[in-house]
């Protein structure tokens, strides 16, 4: 494997899992959203929270946009549930290609990216060139320090916005971005744990439980 993959070897992270989102109050141009039982941040139309991106801000109601679906979020009303898996019993066949591993084309965010299934890494994992590439702020991610085979390397934890790759879509998903440039997008175990896996020849199966 090359250098740039064996990064991940030592990332330790969960995914996240499907939370509350509740539109708390309206501060002008921006959103008061709280996140399950955690502190209320002033959101602005373009910015992204918790997983879900503001589309638009109203007098009192906000469009928000998570896992590929738009919601409209209003004072007064009970918290919606946001960052569910892909509905139960979507699959995804995937060929192996003449190294063995199983690479497709995606989306993160909404942008195309190319990935390859990496069951080893527990996190989505990309290089710092391609994730500003799709519009991550990564400075604003949590900076995190991981020992590898070549030493010790600095990376930021990031949560994705949106992941898709074939019928398989997740919002929320926890990703680590390296400095180093990767050829693919590593698909980790933060988009992957929903899934059951199974292969047989050259195919590889994600179905969702």
């Amino acid at each position: 494997m090359k250098p740039a993959l064996a990064l991940m070897a030592a990332l330790l992270c969960a995914p996240l899992c499907a939370q509350e989102l509740q539109l708390a109050g309206i501060l002008g141009a921006k959103a008061l959203l709280v996140a399950g039982s955690g502190a209320p941040r002033a959101v602005a139309a373009g910015e992204s929270f918790a997983g879900a991106r503001v589309l638009s801000v109203g007098r009192d109601e906000v469009l928000i946009e998570a896992g590929g679906q738009r919601r409209q979020l209003r004072l007064g009303q009970a918290p919606v549930s946001i960052g569910e898996r892909s509905a139960p019993g979507r699959r995804l066949v995937l060929q192996a290609d003449a190294g063995g591993h199983f690479t497709d084309e995606g989306s993160i965010n909404g942008r195309p990216v190319r990935f390859m299934v990496d069951t080893g890494a527990t996190t989505v994992a990309l290089g710092r060139a391609e994730a500003e590439r799709l519009g991550i702020r990564v400075q604003a991610g949590e900076p995190v320090r991981m020992h590898t085979a070549n030493g010790t390397a600095t990376g930021w934890r990031v949560r994705l916005d949106s992941v898709r790759i074939g019928p398989l879509q997740q919002s929320g998903v926890v990703a680590i971005v390296v400095q180093q440039p990767m050829p693919y997008v590593l698909l980790g175990n933060s988009f992957l744990k929903p899934y059951e896996m199974a292969r047989k020849g050259s195919e590889l199966t994600l179905l969702q439980r």
